[in-house]
Formats: structure tokens, sequence, C-alpha cells
């Protein structure tokens, strides 16, 4: 994409266009408007280190993730880091927040110092930044999640297959009045499809969630205890709850605890993430492992195998998520673990 494309897309001159995007000389708002306008849909980035030499890169790969206050994607830059020990390539995050408009821009200031490749979270972007890195011309590499159309490769687990496992898990050890606690899931993706699936696995077994509870922010212990209490208060008959993620399962299972409620006896509880910071608690939450690590090295070594010249492109690797059982889940009985993919 160079400023000629801009320029026949917009009607102005190059230099016209040169000055827009350089944010230099005299230019009309509308011409502006126009250029600019022009630039967003073709996904066009300028080169900030070679000029004209639109081909040059830097030994960076880009990633790029929506938080660092929880212990998910920490997980995810180690795998990429490791993975690239034995190279010359360094990876440079930045952080979205989880608003596109934020991805937008952390996207595009890194694009334009010609990274070698770009590492981003999830399948879901504005049409600007799918323009940019359809654009990029670099490997792309979506990563947590395959429940979708990627714009080139992607790694990482089917989350409306871990919300089915998880609920048949629950079902099978029988277990019927459920409550949700999770994150308010417009903008998080992963979180909506599991919970998508875990509803529609519950549903086709007869069983609707008695009681939800959402939240915005950081995942964190008190969040989760403030949580479980609002919706036992609510709901005191629920025999399970399930938590969106480890952490405000965490809160929760020591709310209960506190309280001097039976776990799994009288209430059973279940997480996601598998964050192994929390196995020191007084009972091992039941949980399912997202293959963070694995997904980041996978993530990277597409990057240098491509750079390699020794990958043809468009891999697409799906991952198994593992479900731990742990110590709040199994109350009575054998549970039956058969996961059937429908």
């Amino acid at each position: 994409m160079t400023l000629r494309d801009v320029s026949e897309a917009s009607g102005v001159s190059e230099m016209t266009v040169s000055r827009v995007l350089r944010n230099k000389g005299d230019v009309s708002a509308a011409t502006r408007a126009k250029v600019q306008e022009a630039a967003k849909l073709l996904g066009y980035v300028p080169n900030r280190i070679a000029g004209s030499l639109a081909s040059s890169h830097v030994n960076l790969i880009a990633v790029i993730i929506p938080s660092l206050k929880n212990m998910v994607f920490p997980e995810v830059l180690s795998g990429i880091s490791d993975a690239l020990d034995d190279t010359e390539l360094q990876p440079v995050f930045g952080v979205t927040g989880y608003r596109p408009e934020k991805e937008e821009k952390v996207l595009f200031e890194m694009l334009s110092w010609r990274p070698a490749g770009v590492i981003i979270a999830g399948l879901e972007h504005s049409h600007a930044s799918r323009a940019m890195l359809a654009q990029a011309g670099v490997p792309v590499v979506e990563v947590m999640d395959t429940d979708g159309d990627p714009i080139d490769a992607c790694v990482g687990i089917s989350h409306r297959r871990a919300g089915r496992e998880m609920a048949k898990a629950i079902i099978d050890a029988g277990y019927r009045r459920i409550g949700f606690l999770g994150t308010q899931m417009p903008l998080d993706h992963r979180a909506r499809k599991r919970f998508e699936g875990f509803t529609r696995t519950m549903a086709k077994a007869g069983i609707e969630i008695e009681g939800q509870e959402f939240y915005a922010g950081g995942s964190a212990l008190l969040k989760g205890r403030e949580m479980t209490k609002m919706i036992l208060d609510r709901h005191p008959n629920l025999d399970f709850l399930y938590y969106s993620n480890d952490m405000i399962g965490a809160g929760g299972l020591l709310y209960l605890m506190e309280q001097g409620i039976d776990v799994p006896g009288e209430i059973g509880m279940a997480g996601f993430n598998g964050v192994e910071l929390l196995d020191g608690l007084p009972r091992k939450l039941a949980t399912m492992d997202a293959c963070r690590r694995e997904i980041g090295e996978a993530a990277a070594n597409i990057i240098k195998a491509r750079i390699a010249g020794t990958s043809a492109g468009r891999e697409r690797i799906n991952m198994t998520p593992r479900l731990d059982l742990g110590q709040t889940l199994i109350r009575n009985g054998a549970l039956n673990t058969g996961f059937k993919d429908t």
C-alpha cells in the first residue's frame, strides 16, 4: 500500500496525501478528511523507518493484547518470548483494554515501524484494523480463539467448545440450579463465546441459568467475593456457580468457605484459564486450561517459519482445552468426562 493508492482513492495528489498523513502544510479540512478516510479504508500505514522503501522491516514482532491485569496474557507473552529466544527477533507489545479504537491506534503505531510479523489477540477487529492487518505485508497470527474467520494464520482454542465441555461436566456431576458470574461481554468476545456454548448445552439438557452476575474491569479476588454474595442473596437455592475466569472464582471460593458453606457438597464451582497461581487455595478450583503458553509458542513459531521460508502460510492450529476437575466439581459418584463435539 503506497501514497499513490491513497492518492487515487481520494482523488488528490500524492503531495497533498503526504502533507495530510504527515500533518504538514496548508490543506483544507475537507481535503484532509477525504484523505484520512481513504487511508483508513485502504489500511494504509506510513513507513517510519525507510521512507519510500516499503519492503524494509525491522527485527521486531508486534504483539497486541487486550490486558495485563490478569494472569492470562503474560503467559502468552512468555511463550512468545521463549520461542523467539534463539533468533534475532524481539517481541514488543501494546495493550488495547478491549477497546476497538485503541486497538486501531496501537496497530497503526506498531505497523508504522514495519515489524517482521504481528501477533494479535482475538479474531474480532474493526474494519480499519482488519484492513491494516490485511495490507501489512508480513505474517499475521491471531491468537487465543479459533471460532471465526482469521485474516491470515490463527492459533487458539474453540471457546464455544470450552463452554460446552464445562456445561457437560457440570450436568454429568448432577448439578441443576446454575448461576453464572463473569465479565460484561460486548467487547470480551471469547468470554461471550464460552457463555454461548455453555448456555446452549444447558438448554439442550432442559436446564436454564437461574442467576447471572456481571462486572466490568480487571479480574480480582475482591470482585469474586462481592459477586458471589450478590448472586446468592438473590438466588439462595443455587447449587453450582460457573465463573468466567479463575480469579473471580477464587474470590468466590474464599467467600463460600468463610461463610461455612460446603464446597462442593452444598455448592459446586468452576472457573476458566487454569491459573497456576491459585494452586495454593484451600481447595483446588475446577477449571479449564486454555493452553496459553503453548499458544504463544506456536504463534511465534509460525512467524519464524514464514520468515525462514519454510511455511506456505494460512496456518490454523486448534488446540484442545484441558478440563481439570479440581476439588470443587465432583460431588457424588463418578463423573462421565467424555465430550462429544456437537
